[in-house]
């Protein structure tokens, strides 16, 4: 009525009143939509879970087979990369016997590898436990990357330039002090 009454007399108030009161509704609406989202959405741990048991499914194909249990995104992109060709294995052999298959792309420079080692290295550490902490500079400092015999000494040369292609092998190898 009170709509009515202010149009009789030429006045817009009541209409502007009637708006508001529908933006309050509106407004009230979402709120109780937002408190029923709450009440269903799932606790953090159990949406880790169910991503969890779906990348383990993911992982069982037999593209993804070689990859851990717990595979970062990384690790999976890198595996398609060398399914399509774009990326290559290269096998580094650690004193100890242990190789490691690092995934680089095609054009990767010595810097790439070095860095994908460090990764590689760190999502073993992770894993695994022991060592907290790796000094790479101490280990780029008194270790060199040696293929067939030539030290990888330039972290701006492509690995390509060196001759090494998908699955060849690279050595850790003890740096001789100068005297």
């Amino acid at each position: 009525m009170e709509v009515e009454q202010n149009l009789s007399t030429g006045g817009e108030r009541g209409i502007v009143l009637q708006d508001e009161e529908v933006k309050k509704e509106e407004d009230e609406e979402p709120a109780a939509d937002t408190e029923e989202e709450d009440e269903d959405a799932l606790p953090h741990s159990e949406i880790l879970d169910i991503f969890e048991e779906g990348l383990a499914r993911l992982v069982q194909d037999p593209l993804l087979c070689d990859l851990p249990i717990q595979v970062t995104l990384e690790e999976v992109n890198s595996q398609i990369a060398l399914e399509y060709g774009q990326a290559m294995t290269v096998k580094v052999l650690k004193a100890d016997g242990e190789i490691m298959p690092i995934v680089v792309v095609q054009n990767a420079t010595v810097l790439d590898l070095k860095k994908a080692i460090c990764r590689f290295m760190e999502l073993k550490q992770q894993r695994e436990g022991g060592v907290k902490h790796v000094s790479w500079r101490y280990v780029w400092r008194t270790y060199h990357l040696v293929f067939q015999g030539e030290k990888l000494e330039d972290d701006t040369v492509r690995l390509k330039d060196y001759g090494i292609r998908n699955r060849d092998e690279v050595t850790f190898m003890k740096r001789l002090r100068k005297k």
